[in-house]
């Protein structure tokens, strides 16, 4: 039930995203394209990975064969890296938003999104496919992979070469996160200050530095990396750990993590939900199907 209500959220929320992203103009902005291909990558791995991986977890076992179990495997290690790239480049975003919002439309346009877009998703398949479809990760596993609790389980496996080097490619996008939402809260905080002191002096509103809204979508969008650092941290520490002490992590708690990590995907709507008036809007427009009607891809959903 657990894995079915994740699979559920998953799939539903990003599909929410996916379409009000790209059904409303006014959302066409390099934040948001950003956030669209995050949403596309979490949405595949709902309909594509979780389904498998939900009766290995339930069954124990794996039953569609050695060959499905590399696609699988492949497709999971696909989404889950697109995810933090994407995470990533949204950081970079913010940054410029904040900390350079006069030059920030020019910097970061919808064509450098494209470009990071490509990156996001091209990096990690060709990573993945040399990870997997080389071999290389089987060096030195031969008689753990016979030792395995039944027949096609299906559980990754790095040695410790491949596992010293999938470390640092969640690690350095992550510190490169930190490092830029922690000058990001500096700066925001500083232009709050100097906003509110300027207004108190002249007797009325000024504007300074990045818009409120800029604001509030940098403290949304450094929750999203929080959850996703809380929910990939303890897997990832387990999968380098366990390549040193010859995997003694119990297949249960191996579930546990991987399915930790998973809920990850689901968690980015819901943040959405409870933080963007726009999202909440644009859901409220595809429940209600008026969405279908004319004129409404125009609707400014920023709007008070």
């Amino acid at each position: 039930m657990a894995c079915a209500m994740g699979m559920l959220l998953t799939v539903l929320g990003n599909l929410m995203v996916v379409i009000a992203v790209s059904q409303f103009k006014t959302l066409h902005t390099p934040t948001n394209f950003l956030l669209l291909s995050l949403a596309l990558a979490d949405l595949l791995l709902g309909l594509m990975v979780l389904p498998f991986s939900t009766i290995r977890s339930v069954e124990s076992c794996w039953y569609f064969g050695d060959d499905f179990c590399r696609l699988h495997t492949f497709l999971d290690t696909v989404f889950c890296l697109t995810s933090i790239f994407h995470l990533c480049f949204i950081s970079i975003d913010r940054h410029y938003a904040i900390c350079d919002p006069l030059l920030y439309p020019t910097k970061f346009t919808i064509r450098v999104a494209c470009v990071y877009i490509v990156i996001g998703w091209g990096v990690p398949m060709i990573y993945t496919f040399v990870l997997l479809y080389t071999n290389a990760i089987e060096e030195g596993l031969g008689h753990f992979l016979q030792d395995m609790p039944c027949v096609g389980r299906c559980q990754l496996l790095f040695n410790k070469l491949w596992g010293w080097l999938n470390f640092p490619l969640f690690f350095f996008p992550c510190l490169i996160m930190i490092t830029l939402y922690v000058k990001i809260f500096t700066v925001a905080n500083r232009q709050a200050r100097q906003i509110s002191s300027m207004n108190k002096s002249a007797g009325f509103g000024l504007h300074l530095g990045a818009s409120k809204r800029e604001r509030k979508a940098a403290k949304t969008l450094g929750i999203a990396v929080g959850i996703y650092l809380l929910c990939w941290l303890p897997f990832t520490i387990d999968t380098m750990v366990d390549c040193l002490l010859n995997f003694i992590t119990p297949p249960v708690l191996f579930d546990i993590l991987i399915w930790f990590a998973y809920f990850n995907s689901a968690c980015n709507p819901l943040i959405y939900v409870f933080s963007y008036r726009w999202f909440r809007k644009a859901v409220k427009l595809i429940l209600t199907r008026n969405i279908f009607g004319s004129g409404t891809s125009t609707i400014d959903l920023y709007q008070e």
